[in-house]
């Protein structure tokens, strides 16, 4: 599998736009969604999501020689420390500019997923989609920071809990307990709806 994912980011470096295409495909569902949750809601009023994944694509595709990543794991968690930090700007850049949502025109990010089931669901059962992603976001933004954090890294990144210990400097017994809680948390969340 890593000759298989080197060859694929050797032939991307080249440009072959099938290689491409085939690197950021598998990652795009989670992209979406790492984005989404790391925005919060002041940003998600203020960009529409699916833009700041087409922004991070593009950063990404122009950089792939930076990419030192030898297993489609590694390329992951560089594709999303990309988007964090142009979350991160983006957050910076309204908080700078003091910019109020309710003088800013943009239109509510229906999420590509829900576009792309749109010619499956009836308008009725798109709308209850639409609900059902509004209520888990409005319930992971209820999380305190190292809930959230914890849940994105193990759900959204697939990190193992040796991997989240050794970047939080918490033991694995530790990241164990602070999953279960941050689950057990969010699970209340989403009974508050």
């Amino acid at each position: 599998m890593t000759d298989d994912f080197r060859s694929l980011l050797e032939r991307a470096r080249r440009g072959d736009r099938e290689a491409r295409d085939a690197l950021l495909g598998d990652h795009l569902p989670g992209l979406r969604a790492f984005v989404r949750v790391r925005s919060g809601a002041a940003l998600r009023a203020r960009e529409r999501c699916s833009d700041l994944v087409q922004t991070v694509c593009r950063e990404v595709l122009n950089d792939l020689d930076g990419a030192d990543c030898e297993a489609p794991e590694e390329f992951r968690r560089w594709l999303y420390a990309v988007a964090l930090h142009k979350i991160v700007r983006k957050a910076e850049y309204h908080a700078a500019q003091k910019r109020a949502v309710e003088r800013e025109a943009t239109p509510v990010d229906d999420g590509v997923l829900l576009d792309a089931y749109a010619t499956v669901f009836t308008p009725s059962r798109a709308a209850v989609a639409r609900e059902e992603v509004d209520r888990i976001e409005r319930a992971l933004d209820a999380l305190p920071e190292e809930f959230r954090d914890v849940i994105v890294q193990a759900r959204l990144l697939g990190m193992s809990h040796q991997e989240i210990s050794a970047q939080t400097g918490r033991s694995e017994v530790a990241v164990r307990k602070l999953l279960s809680r941050a689950r057990a948390r969010l699970a209340i969340e989403l009974e508050k709806d």
